[in-house]
């Protein structure tokens, strides 16, 4: 059979930088006591955001933990790996007396909870709002569902799957004459995620610095992937038109595609002002069509992508992937290589600015993780704990939560406080 052209360049990853965790280091969220009892993605990706400038994260898990330890990747839960970086790990029995109000009592002493339960569970647990906001009022409940607390989906389960499908995102993915695609990651509870942190920052300001109450956040993985989607009701009202799924094209500037390289590679190219898609057409040797009544603005330029598409592919095509990149790094065109993540993890931009860093990994011996984003200039975040075993921080959460040995021995005798079997603890 013969070589793959795409991948006959390719050479093992240069390792990146290692950088060991930090334990000392703080951040400006210190001080932030979240406890965590979501699972899988969504509530993970809010606790994240917190737990990486400093928060203190509680994962407060059941006997089978979360769902995300069981995403194996040749035996290695990398995707735990990285959601719970920077978080601690306490296992509680509900079924068990005194594991129910071992958790009211950690309320008291935090600022955030976090748990994705559909709407009226956590009320049937005993942990509804009012209970907990009346042992500790300052509380931020951060709620996640797929379809919101009401409505009439509300009942509803969600996974983020079912949110992209019905946001409008996979109804404009993909190419025209095919079927619609939906994402290969889980952008709807990393989209939620990300809202849900901004939007706990907004509640604890009210408590902290406006002497407010805590309060519930209402987070749907619909809502936040249908925000990002930007003016497609509005454009569809002006419009009368459904949008069609174009590729890799744009519907509001041309040119913009991936193009084929002549050694099988792609590269994509985006030429969103007037000046910069004049600029491609003179770099490559066609300063002809500047004026050309097809291409001379940016609405005709979309009526006819087709054909600009052509002139640009014929020219790309002409070039191997690195000619391409120096021919139109020169000519200061916006072209960017296609890379599969093999080919980012070699990238000097990744390895010098750390985009990725290896950091010590029981399983792997290094693990590959994203670095904190954003960066902060006074106040970084950093990567100051691995993710954690089942139950790894039972005895220090308690303690630090003010339960003495006797009480924490209470909860261990009576199997409220589960401390898992070594085959669990082994994969973090």
């Amino acid at each position: 059979m013969a070589e793959d052209p795409a991948k006959a360049d390719r050479v093992p990853a240069t390792p990146l930088r290692q950088r060991a965790f930090e334990p000392g280091a703080t951040g400006p969220l210190q001080g932030v006591r979240v406890l965590d009892l979501s699972r899988v993605v969504a509530g993970n990706m809010v606790s994240l955001a917190l737990a990486d400038f400093g928060a203190e994260v509680v994962k407060v898990e059941t006997p089978d933990g979360d769902a995300l330890r069981d995403w194996l990747v040749a035996d290695v839960p990398t995707n735990w790996k990285v959601y719970a970086r920077n978080k601690k790990s306490l296992c509680l029995n509900l079924r068990r007396p005194g594991a129910i109000e071992a958790r009211l009592s950690l309320v008291e002493g935090a600022q955030v909870l976090i748990g994705n339960f559909r709407p009226g569970t956590l009320e049937k647990m005993g942990l509804g709002p009012a209970v907990l906001h009346a042992r500790n009022p300052k509380l931020v409940l951060v709620r996640v569902t797929g379809w919101g607390q009401d409505g009439p989906y509300r009942h509803k389960p969600g996974f983020g799957t079912l949110a992209e499908g019905m946001s409008g995102f996979a109804a404009l993915n993909g190419f025209e004459d095919r079927e619609p695609v939906l994402p290969p990651m889980q952008l709807a509870d990393c989209t939620a995620g990300l809202y849900g942190a901004f939007a706990t920052m907004i509640a604890l300001r009210e408590v902290e610095v406006n002497a407010g109450a805590g309060q519930s956040i209402d987070l749907s993985l619909f809502d936040p992937l249908f925000s990002v989607m930007g003016p497609q009701a509005a454009s569809y009202r002006a419009s009368g038109r459904l949008r069609s799924r174009t590729g890799s094209r744009s519907t509001t500037a041309a040119p913009r595609n991936a193009y084929r390289t002549r050694d099988e590679r792609w590269v994509c190219l985006s030429a969103s002002t007037q000046a910069m898609a004049e600029r491609v057409l003179r770099a490559i040797g066609r300063a002809d069509l500047v004026d050309d009544p097809r291409f001379r603005t940016n609405a005709e330029r979309l009526r006819h992508s087709a054909a600009l598409d052509a002139v640009i592919g014929e020219f790309i095509a002409g070039m191997t992937l690195a000619e391409n990149l120096a021919f139109f790094d020169r000519a200061e065109v916006t072209v960017g290589p296609i890379y599969d993540i093999s080919q980012i993890m070699q990238d000097p931009y990744v390895i010098e600015r750390e985009v990725l860093a290896d950091y010590p990994d029981a399983d792997m011996g290094q693990v590959p993780m994203h670095c904190v984003v954003p960066r902060l200039s006074g106040t970084p975040g950093a990567i100051r704990l691995p993710a954690p075993a089942l139950g790894e921080h039972n005895d220090e959460v308690l303690a630090d939560a003010g339960f003495d040995p006797q009480r924490i021995a209470a909860l261990r005798a009576c199997g409220a406080l589960v401390d898992p079997p070594d085959d669990l603890q082994a994969h973090g």
